[in-house]
């Protein structure tokens, strides 16, 4: 039996236990509200980004950005090296 997936159009969230869908401002609000609080529970060393090395130079140099710079962390990683 072939499995079916279905692409999801609109963001969604936890409530309690269970998803349910949400506006994109709801999304991204909590998603920055869990990256502050991350931030502010450890600093540094609370965060961590690991990228991809399929991923355009581009896009690697905007994910260390955001560590580093919005996060302010160094932990960033990625399997360019391998």
């Amino acid at each position: 039996m072939t499995k079916r997936y279905v692409r999801l159009t609109e963001p969604w969230v936890r409530d309690g236990g269970s998803l349910r869908p949400a506006t994109w401002e709801e999304a991204l609000d909590r998603a920055a509200t869990g990256f502050g609080a991350a931030a502010a529970a450890g600093g540094e060393h609370a965060f961590g980004l690991f990228s991809c090395s399929k991923a355009t130079n581009e896009m690697n140099f905007m994910a260390q950005k955001f560590a580093r710079v919005v996060m302010g962390s160094n932990n960033v990683d990625s399997c360019n090296r391998t």
